[in-house]
């Protein structure tokens, strides 16, 4: 009899220790899905990132245009076109 009263006092701490594992594992994915949820939110809710300021800038246009004229890629008529329109938005 001691016999069988041993193994059901060690099946029973077994299971109390499984179910123990279990709930925290349970919980672990709980919060991992929590997190997952405020990350997805977070990426909703974040701004589109502005766009570069060289984009904007109208002298730095300007000077990129130059550039092009310097390296042959554009015509000096071309290059009179884009900064008319560029020094027309300033």
């Amino acid at each position: 009899m001691p016999f069988l009263l041993r193994a059901a006092i060690v099946g029973g701490g077994a299971y109390a220790v499984g179910k123990r594992v279990q709930g925290g594992r349970d919980q672990n994915a709980a919060q991992d899905q929590q997190i997952s949820d405020l990350q997805n939110q977070q990426a909703q809710a974040a701004p589109e990132p502005a766009a570069p300021a060289a984009d904007e800038d109208p002298m730095a246009k300007l000077t990129q245009l130059k550039s092009l004229l310097d390296q042959g890629v554009l015509t000096q008529a071309e290059f009179d076109m884009q900064k008319s329109k560029i020094l027309s938005t300033m």
